[in-house]
């Protein structure tokens, strides 16, 4: 149903959408969040910060400025209010979808409904990685939102966003779709709009013009601290699969293999063999979780989850991290040359290891040979490479031209070049002279914990 709206068949004819009807429909399943916290020493309220704008200054990492005039003698048993944001009821009985980011810390959280009713929710769960949370209202009989399909939104389509900015309830801006699936680092690729959000407004709705919610208004981008025209939702298909998870047994399961991964560039692909930039390459294997076992390398490239192309690196951790602990898992990899199949037992998600330090600086053996490429190398000893847990590599001694052009650097070690793995000073010499030197090479090179690709371009 498209609520009587219209847009002209041709360019320039098209009418502007009319709201009103929307607003009528969706808002009453908009709510008011409000977080209270016990005043506590050096809090934002004796800093004298406004609370409206401290959850802005939380979510982009601003410090919170100090100032004089703050209010002085909380009782510490006093409750203080913390932030603002938004939130949509998802369900009649009360259950209410916001941000991670708007409930986190809390002691307590007030909802507050359009016709002015306020409950004291519970916190069903919250999950950080992709800023989505679910509280718990003691209500019934609540306008509960339509959730909407994420794939049929197009880009340009008009969509609108209720919410709290500053505190001020029910407030509603609109704007375009201005991109899907944008990545911004988070582990959720995210809906771009032009839709002018402002701190208050995080944990609101998205709504397209068929008054279905397709996403949570969440970020957005600026360099002055204020709105610039930027603003990302997170889709509502990936929040409502965290959402039942979390209603389900109050936390996010998510699957892991052990690898820390990097993206493959156009020029890596290209020298390597791979063509086409895609994939994640493995920068590190953990020791004994499942990717080491199954035989997986640093400088493999992942190019396949049971069948499904692995398009970016970034796309990797979802693919995995989507399957159920305990699950058998085929993955694609391509190394030096050649595409091979590994079957991984996904294990479940927990913090990740430190990398440890860079290997010492000292030298390897005494074989130093020079080649053509700019690269001075010498052998390894077998304590640095039981250290690194590696079969061959050669240690970087010395760098000029091409290579340092490349970006590798003394102490680097090198593992193969031209897709040939490398086994010591004399044979790296052997396989460099061989290479052309008309056309770029690849290396493959370890710096400290992390496995990388270089690309060494002859002169011109």
């Amino acid at each position: 149903m498209a609520l009587g709206l219209t847009a002209g068949p041709a360019l320039g004819k098209a009418e502007l959408p009319d709201f009103t009807e929307l607003v009528e429909r969706v808002g009453p399943s908009v709510v008011n969040i409000r977080t209270v916290e016990r005043a506590r020493s050096g809090s934002a309220q004796e800093r004298g910060v406004d609370p409206n704008l401290e959850e802005f200054f939380r979510r982009f990492g601003i410090p919170l400025p100090g100032g004089r005039g703050a209010p002085r003698g909380h009782n510490d048993d006093e409750p203080q209010q913390r932030g603002v944001g938004s939130g949509f009821i998802l369900s009649a009985d009360g259950l209410v979808m916001t941000n991670a980011h708007v409930v986190d810390g809390a002691d307590d959280v007030l909802v507050t409904l359009t016709d002015k009713r306020e409950y004291k929710a519970r916190l069903i769960g919250a999950d950080k990685r992709t800023d989505v949370a679910v509280v718990k209202i003691e209500a019934t009989g609540l306008p509960a939102v339509k959730v909407g399909d994420v794939g049929r939104l197009k880009v340009g389509e008009w969509v609108m966003a209720i919410g709290s900015p500053f505190g001020l309830a029910n407030s509603v801006t609109a704007g375009i779709v201005s991109a899907k699936a944008r990545e911004t680092g988070d582990y959720l690729p995210f809906i771009q709009t032009d839709v002018a959000i402002n701190p208050g407004n995080s944990g609101g709705p998205l709504i397209n013009m068929r008054g279905e919610v397709v996403g949570i208004n969440s970020q957005i981008y600026s360099r002055s601290g204020g709105y610039m025209g930027i603003a990302f939702a997170i889709p509502i298909d990936e929040a409502m699969r965290v959402a039942e998870q979390l209603r389900a047994s109050g936390r996010v399961i998510r699957g892991r293999i052990g690898v820390s991964i990097a993206p493959v560039t156009k020029d890596v692909a290209e020298s390597i063999g791979l063509g086409k930039a895609t994939g994640a390459l493995v920068r590190g294997v953990e020791a004994g979780l499942p990717a080491d076992k199954a035989g997986i390398e640093a400088g493999d490239i992942i190019t396949r989850v049971d069948g499904k192309p692995v398009e970016s690196s970034v796309d990797l951790p979802r693919m995995v991290g989507g399957i159920k602990p305990g699950s058998k898992v085929a993955l694609q990899v391509y190394r030096r040359g050649s595409y091979r199949d590994v079957t991984v037992t996904v294990i479940e998600f927990e913090a990740e290891t430190t990398a440890r330090a860079p290997i010492g600086s000292e030298p390897g053996g005494t074989s130093l040979v020079k080649s053509a490429l700019g690269l001075s190398v010498s052998d390894l000893s077998e304590a640095q490479r039981r250290e690194l847990k590696i079969r061959g590599g050669v240690r970087v001694e010395a760098v000029d031209g091409a290579a340092a052009r490349a970006g590798l650097r003394e102490g680097d070690v090198l593992l193969t070049l031209d897709n040939v793995e490398i086994t010591d000073a004399k044979q790296f010499q052997a396989v460099a002279a061989k290479a052309e030197k008309s056309r770029a090479v690849s290396v493959m090179v370890r710096r400290g914990e992390w496995v990388n690709y270089l690309v060494i371009r002859p002169s011109r």
